[in-house]
């Protein structure tokens, strides 16, 4: 529980942090231009203009920005009893779709425990064994890495010179010769190397050992899982869900920037490479891709002349529609729902 508690407090500090230098440098500039239009500095207020945007948000186009993040969860949802059937286990949709709902949730809290979470409830409530469930997870976010990679790909295809331009803005460390250079990294692949070896060489008298026995059998469920794509009934479905994911999601974010007025004039493509950025954020390790997604939104939103208080504000209304607002509240009732609905349905 302490270990819990010290994840959380320790991610958490990371976003706020990054949130509190974002605004801090966002302040200074936005403080600069006020200086610049002769705007006096008691009515040049960073907070007051955040407020102010916020009341500009047209309401409906952030609607559509919750219906496609539904749509998108209800394409998991499915996908995931895809992936179990094979292996025997008919899970409910409704268990489907709230664990991931909670799984949501608790991204909020602690990075990545969500798939815990949501590997955990939906095997107490289906009676599916958690290493079973866990390597389903393994091909969930499988596909979305390669989904990812299709996204990107395509906004190199269409968004390639403002992308490029990017890059070269803000790589850094390119004449030290790359990670393979660096003496640390070396070592940490020679070290892994020499474990696999090790492993390898005995194998037999580590399968005596409890402990290890124990682990094979869990890297058994996960192969399970990873091979329960091969066995699938409908495999064109199953690509269909993932693009249909990943659709909705890039319609997410196109939607928000129609809501929000200065940056309602970016057109598709634009709306790509601001989504590609924007899903690095997730990537990193912050509760919800707090400071993390709003750094990166403002970065790509300034290379299509949005100033970085605007993309600040935009980057915030797109936070807390789907992250503070949907997550939270879908999360709650479905960590509130889900024993109900199973006392029902048993």
């Amino acid at each position: 529980m302490i270990k819990k508690i010290l994840q959380f407090l320790l991610f958490l500090g990371i976003g706020v942090s990054i949130m509190s230098w974002l605004f801090i440098n966002q302040n200074a500039a936005f403080q600069e231009q006020c200086r610049l239009d002769g705007t006096p500095a008691d009515q040049c207020s960073l907070t007051d203009k955040l407020l102010q945007d916020f009341g500009t948000v047209n309401i409906w186009w952030i609607l559509a920005v919750l219906l496609a993040f539904t749509v998108s969860n209800i394409f998991r949802a499915w996908r995931w009893q895809m992936l179990l059937e094979p292996m025997g286990y008919r899970v409910g949709f409704g268990n489907s779709l709230m664990t991931i709902l909670v799984g949501y949730l608790a991204n909020l809290f602690i990075p990545r425990m969500g798939e815990v979470v949501r590997a955990g409830s939906l095997a107490r409530y289906e009676k599916v064994p958690m290493e079973k469930v866990m390597g389903t997870l393994v091909v969930d976010r499988l596909m979305d890495f390669l989904c990812l990679a299709l996204v990107v790909g395509l906004a190199f295809l269409f968004e390639g010179n403002t992308v490029l331009a990017f890059i070269n803005q803000n790589k850094s460390g390119s004449e030290s010769g790359g990670l393979l250079s660096n003496p640390l990294v070396l070592g940490f692949l020679a070290a892994m190397a020499l474990v696999a070896i090790l492993v390898w060489s005995l194998r037999k008298k580590l399968a005596q050992i409890a402990l290890f026995r124990k682990v094979g059998a869990l890297l058994k469920g996960f192969l399970d899982g990873i091979r329960s794509v091969f066995k699938l009934k409908n495999p064109v479905l199953f690509i269909a869900y993932s693009l249909g994911i990943w659709v909705m999601f890039y319609l997410q974010c196109w939607f928000n920037l129609k809501a929000f007025p200065p940056t309602a004039q970016l057109d598709w493509s634009a709306a790509m490479m601001v989504f590609v950025f924007g899903t690095f954020g997730f990537v990193i390790p912050s509760p919800g891709g707090m400071g993390t997604f709003h750094a990166l939104c403002i970065a790509s939103l300034a290379l299509y002349g949005i100033s970085g208080s605007d993309g600040f504000s935009y980057a915030n209304i797109a936070f807390f529609s789907v992250q503070i607002f949907y997550n939270l509240v879908a999360g709650l009732f479905s960590l509130w729902l889900l024993p109900r609905w199973n006392k029902k349905e048993g």
